[in-house]
């Protein structure tokens, strides 16, 4: 699942998972409420990635609303965003699975995922 209130980077998201390879499904989120309806509506994905900076919800309340439902807890968190101030950084390399600073590499955000998904 791609969480991001751009919908060009959940299509970028997607274009390059789809190019790698098939067995990928990528379910796209606008907002993090949207995520939580996604959830709810038990679309459980095997990995998030979750923006940080979205309006109303940010990542980091999204994060919490997962960590707090004993169903999503346990999905893996990958925090992308365009946000590289320290304090983001620490954060989000602590809280989740990985952090990834917008823009990536195809290449890199490829890696890093296979990694997570075949570490569970």
């Amino acid at each position: 699942m791609v969480v991001d209130d751009e919908p060009d980077q959940i299509f970028t998201v997607k274009t390059i998972l789809d190019n790698f390879s098939n067995e990928y499904e990528i379910i796209g989120a606008n907002s993090g409420s949207d995520c939580l309806k996604l959830l709810k509506n038990n679309q459980i994905p095997d990995l998030i990635l979750l923006d940080i900076m979205m309006p109303k919800m940010s990542g980091w309340e999204v994060y919490s609303c997962l960590k707090e439902n004993s169903s999503w807890k346990n999905i893996p968190i990958v925090f992308i965003t365009a946000r590289n101030d320290i304090v983001a950084k620490k954060a989000g390399g602590f809280l989740g699975h990985d952090y990834i600073e917008k823009p990536y590499k195809e290449k890199e955000l490829i890696k890093r995922i296979y990694i997570i998904l075949n570490s569970k």
